[in-house]
């Protein structure tokens, strides 16, 4: 369960993200006794903003939150970070700014104040400046070497998916001595609309969160993990331990939990570390370093694909009762049900796989 990294010695991967949830100190060493390898600040800000109200909504798969930053002056996580470390555990500071120097200030005080690792926020679902800025590959060179150059610990850059090239600006941050980076932060939204009052979730754009933005996560991970060689920490959507697994796998070396710890407090963390400390112990795995990257063996380039003659097939196994999801998702209308049995028509099926996704007896199978 013990992970290295960025030299900093976690007892397992999974650490708390910056949120509302490690708003202070005394949150933090909750979170760190609740079993966090590591737990990051609310975002540390130079000037502080009041809340609006209400700032999150949740729809039960996904939240929309419009809190800022740390409502805490810079000087007050002097306390903060001294009740934080009480609990013996490893804290990194995130901080956001608009300038290099503002950042690389905020990340001198934090390291003075006791911080183990810095994380540089360089994108903000409410406000546009921010997301543009996290694009900008040589504007995020700049700001990653500014602030590496002001500390000693080790800084972390945490990229936003709204950009067209991710691995660019992970490149960048490697290039400006960065010791990694944690990918993704939340995404632009807006969560819904009430269409009897016309009433948004919330009445501005926000941040979306939750396993939703899962695949998003994943696929940023991965591709940073196939081009840049920098480390990497997976967030995005991680309610449990086989979504820190599936991260991993495609590369990264740690993983941040927030919603999840929102929506089901401190406790989460407890039965995700447990949960995969009893998947190793099954499978007989010591080190977390022996599923690292496994999955990404068997990814490849869209033009690296190939056309394969795969069907697919119907099992003996009993259908769920009044169940006809494959049939109407079919869009090729090879499958029918004749004497209450499933039958594919191999002439007519293309192999698109839609059917074996959605059959909740799991009795459709791809062959070749």
């Amino acid at each position: 369960m013990k992970v290295d990294f960025l030299d900093l010695k976690m007892k397992n991967p999974i650490m708390a993200a910056a949120g509302p949830w490690s708003r202070d100190g005394e949150s933090i060493r909750n979170l760190l006794r609740a079993g966090a390898g590591a737990v990051v600040t609310e975002s540390v800000v130079s000037d502080t903003l009041l809340d609006v109200r209400p700032r999150i909504a949740y729809d039960g798969r996904g939240a929309q939150n419009i809190r800022l930053y740390s409502d805490i002056q810079i000087e007050g996580w002097e306390r903060e970070m001294e009740i934080a470390k009480s609990a013996d555990g490893i804290v990194i500071a995130n901080v956001s700014a608009h300038t290099p120097s503002e950042l690389a200030y905020l990340a001198a005080k934090l390291e003075k104040f006791g911080a183990d690792a810095v994380e540089i926020s360089v994108s903000n679902p409410m406000w546009e400046a921010l997301e543009v800025m996290a694009s900008d590959a040589e504007v995020i060179y700049n700001i990653t070497k500014e602030v590496v150059s002001n500390v000693k610990i080790p800084v972390l850059v945490k990229l936003s998916q709204n950009t067209t090239n991710i691995t660019a600006i992970a490149r960048a941050v490697k290039q400006a001595g960065g010791s990694g980076v944690s990918a993704i932060n939340t995404i632009r939204c807006i969560l819904g609309v009430d269409i009897e009052t016309g009433l948004p979730s919330l009445a501005t754009y926000g941040g979306y969160s939750g396993a939703p933005i899962r695949p998003l996560g994943l696929a940023s991970v991965a591709a940073i993990a196939q081009t840049v060689d920098i480390p990497i920490c997976g967030i995005g959507g991680i309610e449990d331990y086989r979504n820190v697994i599936e991260y991993l796998m495609l590369g990264a070396s740690a993983v941040q939990m927030g919603t999840a710890i929102m929506i089901h407090g401190p406790a989460i963390l407890t039965k995700a570390t447990e949960e995969l400390e009893r998947w190793m112990e099954a499978k007989k795995i010591d080190s977390i370093s022996q599923i690292r990257g496994e999955a990404l063996k068997n990814l490849k380039s869209f033009d690296e694909m190939k056309i394969e003659p795969a069907t697919s097939t119907s099992s003996g196994a009993p259908c769920t009762v009044d169940c006809s999801k494959c049939i109407e998702a079919c869009m090729y209308h090879a499958i029918v049900k004749r004497d209450e049995k499933i039958e594919v028509n191999k002439e007519a099926c293309t192999g698109c796989g839609l059917c074996t996704c959605i059959c909740p007896a799991k009795k459709l199978t791809l062959d070749w």
